[in-house]
């Protein structure tokens, strides 16, 4: 994927129902040091472009036909893996609204090459900033998974062996170095009810 701290040799999906739109459009992008990877004038275009090219971010020029626009925003914003800019001659606050419901990131008017430019920018940080976002979100419910499931096997050794907390980590940790294998799989195992070592009156039997 382009650098996106730069926003710069981006690999862009246009999209739009008219097809000379779309030829200005790619134009403009490759003013800007930009590669337009796809085009797409259906709904159903757009998907299959997103599917084989995945391209780092989609510009959707509206003309006419709002809806139609406002379809393709959707789709795109639905299942492309970046963000989605809109170009608009004008700026009008009701299909503004309606297009950041639907998924666009930033719009610009494309007679403004700076302007657009700043919305490619603007859409690739705000993306970075969501992307990261929910990466730390995973992180933090796998790392409180990790300490609900090491807790869970704690104590069921703390009940099968008759040991503390502090105990029962210590045999995780031992049995874990002997098997060659991490603390959190081994508490898995012994979660999923797989026994650790044999209770106390079985190691005495």
């Amino acid at each position: 994927m382009a650098d996106q701290t730069t926003s710069t040799g981006l690999r862009i999906l246009t999209a739009d129902e008219d097809e000379e739109t779309l030829r200005e459009t790619g134009e403009l992008l490759a003013q800007l040091g930009h590669t337009v990877c796809a085009r797409a004038v259906t709904v159903r275009a757009a998907a299959e472009h997103i599917a084989s090219e995945d391209p780092d971010l989609s510009v959707v020029a509206v003309d006419d036909d709002d809806e139609h626009a406002l379809e393709l925003i959707e789709e795109i914003g639905e299942f492309a893996r970046g963000p989605v800019v809109a170009l608009l001659g004008e700026h009008r606050a009701e299909f503004v609204s309606a297009a950041a419901e639907r998924g666009i990131d930033a719009f610009a008017r494309p007679s403004f090459l700076e302007e657009v430019q700043g919305a490619i920018e603007l859409a690739m940080r705000r993306h970075g900033e969501r992307a990261q976002l929910t990466e730390q979100v995973e992180q933090l419910e796998s790392a409180l998974e990790r300490r609900g499931t090491i807790e869970r096997a704690k104590g069921i050794l703390m009940e099968r062996h008759g040991v503390d907390e502090h105990q029962a980590f210590e045999l995780l940790r031992q049995q874990a170095r002997r098997s060659n294998r991490r603390v959190i799989d081994l508490a898995r195992a012994v979660a999923e009810g797989h026994a650790l070592l044999p209770r106390r009156s079985e190691e005495t039997a």
